[in-house]
């Protein structure tokens, strides 16, 4: 399950990458607009404001996502992405934070170009911070022997999650696209208690949670947290720097 209100915290700073990407959407009048993975649609609707004239097209996988989607007056479905087909108008896609998820997206990627009309716009932004502290912590603190045999092991997605640029770039240009591919850290304040940790609850570590009991997770938070407090130290001032690595690339087909 997804928590919409705890996506949304650090809303802002989350959005960062999504205005990053969309901004190198040349589309300027297209027909519909697609977004694949939604979540609660706050960065959906300002979609609707550049394109006011496109059919938008807006899913999730998760129903309490697109519950919140609804709640901002968007006609959100519920959908795995990797059951979408593009309709035969759908002229702009963009996945924002979503492939990480699914193991394999490279072919789902030439599918879409397959089957996209000639000159729509196909726009994507995953993670890279899969080696990061993080992460890396995540990993190594569910496969101690404390929390093995709790939770299980292959569960936690590894750094080949994602590709580079270089990998996505030519995985299109071998397709037939024109491609823009780049990557940006983006060093993010964070403030507050535990704020790492908080972040990461929002989204990494949704996978732990799902496989824990409410006992249990609390112990596992409580684990972590003098972990990601030694590789995320607090400054005097009371921000903590979170370089959040991001991996985008915007083709033409």
């Amino acid at each position: 399950m997804w928590d919409p209100a705890k996506y949304l915290d650090y809303a802002d700073l989350r959005a960062r990458p999504f205005y990053d990407l969309v901004g190198r959407i040349g589309a300027t009048a297209p027909r519909r607009v697609a977004d694949l993975g939604c979540g609660p649609g706050n960065l959906t609707v300002d979609l609707a404001k550049r394109w006011p004239e496109a059919i938008l097209e807006a899913s999730d996988s998760s129903p309490e996502m697109v519950a919140a989607a609804r709640g901002r007056g968007l006609d959100a479905q519920v959908l795995d992405v990797r059951d979408w087909v593009p309709e035969p108008d759908t002229d702009v896609v963009v996945s924002n934070a979503v492939l990480q998820w699914v193991p394999g997206h490279e072919e789902l990627l030439r599918r879409w170009v397959r089957q996209l009309p000639e000159g729509a716009w196909l726009a994507v932004q995953v993670p890279g911070n899969f080696d990061a502290p993080s992460h890396a912590l995540t990993r190594e603190l569910a496969a101690s022997p404390a929390w093995a045999d709790v939770l299980g092991k292959g569960f936690l997605r590894d750094e080949d999650a994602v590709g580079t640029p270089r990998d996505y770039a030519d995985l299109l240009a071998d397709a037939g696209c024109g491609v823009d591919a780049w990557e940006t850290t983006y060093m993010q304040p964070l403030s507050g208690q535990n704020a790492v940790l908080e972040w990461i609850t929002g989204t990494a570590l949704r996978p732990v949670r799902a496989r824990l009991d409410d006992a249990d997770w609390r112990r596992f938070r409580a684990d972590l947290i003098p972990l990601l407090d030694e590789a995320y130290p607090t400054r005097p001032d009371g921000t903590t720097w979170f370089e959040f690595r991001r991996v985008f690339f915007v083709a033409r087909v």
